[in-house]
């Protein structure tokens, strides 16, 4: 049997997913935790534990295995970076996983897998299956951007390949922990959309709570805070729609199950698009929290 070998690394799990090659239907799935606290030896000793498990299970072997991760590999130093399980940062993941299960490994950060899942088994492969440029956006605690052409990641020649959420948008977002200033996430992640509701108001809300009460109408502050995400959902979504032209963009995360974004925030779009029309499709994903593993598979 022809199968894909998944895995996404994050934070606090490692999970792992098998699946025919042809039919896409799930073989075998586990999960476990990463344990990162407990060093960077630690994972590897975590995903080969995995890997044990899942040959168990399903009784297949791995000739290869697509991993997400929480980072990105530098091509150029053949390191990890910008990862939030810090252990991974500095370290040759991907040499020293081959060193050790003896079989190749191809890895890309969580954004492009879950634009590559949504592409090739998602909302794109449902919707738009003739689709050759897909542009994948998580708006969450973090917000990042995955671009597929022709059904393939670009990871670029730094590996920065659709790093949408630390270009430039506003200086009003203040220091970004990347060391830049104004990033798109400073102005419209999960966080950073609590905290203008916080500066404006005086008041601490989970961005849930923010929302409701924009729904209301009566929360002057609400109604300011999903004014502005719009605003400027639409002025950075269409520096890569004017950049790569995507036929449709998918959006993931928390922030993106805010309805209106698919409303009103396309309207802000629409208005900084180099075109006389929108042409772009947006989308609600399809596979949810599925959607890293499935990618990994996929690379």
């Amino acid at each position: 049997m022809a199968a894909l070998w998944g895995f996404d690394l994050g934070g606090t799990k490692i999970e792992g997913i098998i699946i025919d090659s042809e039919t896409n239907q799930i073989i075998s799935r586990l999960r476990i935790p990463t344990e990162g606290d407990k060093g960077y030896d630690h994972v590897i000793v975590q995903i080969c534990k995995l890997i044990t498990l899942l040959e168990t299970e399903s009784g297949l072997k791995p000739t290869k295995i697509g991993l997400g991760t929480p980072g990105t590999m530098d091509p150029i130093l053949n390191v990890m970076k910008n990862c939030n399980t810090t252990a991974l940062n500095g370290k040759n993941l991907k040499a020293d996983l081959e060193s050790v299960v003896g079989i190749p490994f191809n890895m890309s950060n969580d954004a492009n897998c879950f634009a590559i899942a949504e592409t090739k088994m998602g909302v794109i492969s449902k919707d738009m299956p003739d689709a050759s440029v897909v542009f994948g956006v998580i708006l969450g605690t973090g917000v990042g951007g995955g671009l597929v052409v022709n059904g393939k990641v670009i990871g670029g020649r730094q590996g920065i390949g659709g790093e949408w959420g630390h270009n430039f948008l506003d200086e009003s977002g203040g220091q970004c922990y990347c060391g830049k200033i104004g990033c798109v996430e400073t102005i419209f992640s999960g966080p950073a959309l609590e905290r203008y509701y916080h500066k404006i108001s005086g008041n601490k809300q989970r961005l849930k709570e923010i929302v409701e009460a924009y729904h209301i109408g009566q929360d002057t502050y609400a109604v300011e805070t999903m004014q502005r995400l719009f605003h400027y959902f639409g002025k950075a979504m269409a520096v890569v729609i004017n950049i790569v032209d995507p036929d449709a963009i998918v959006i993931g995360g928390g922030v993106g199950n805010i309805n209106e974004i698919y409303t009103l925030g396309v309207d802000e779009v629409k208005k900084h698009v180099f075109n006389h029309r929108l042409d772009t499709k947006f989308y609600k994903p399809l596979l949810g929290d599925s959607a890293g593993v499935f990618g990994a598979a996929f690379l």
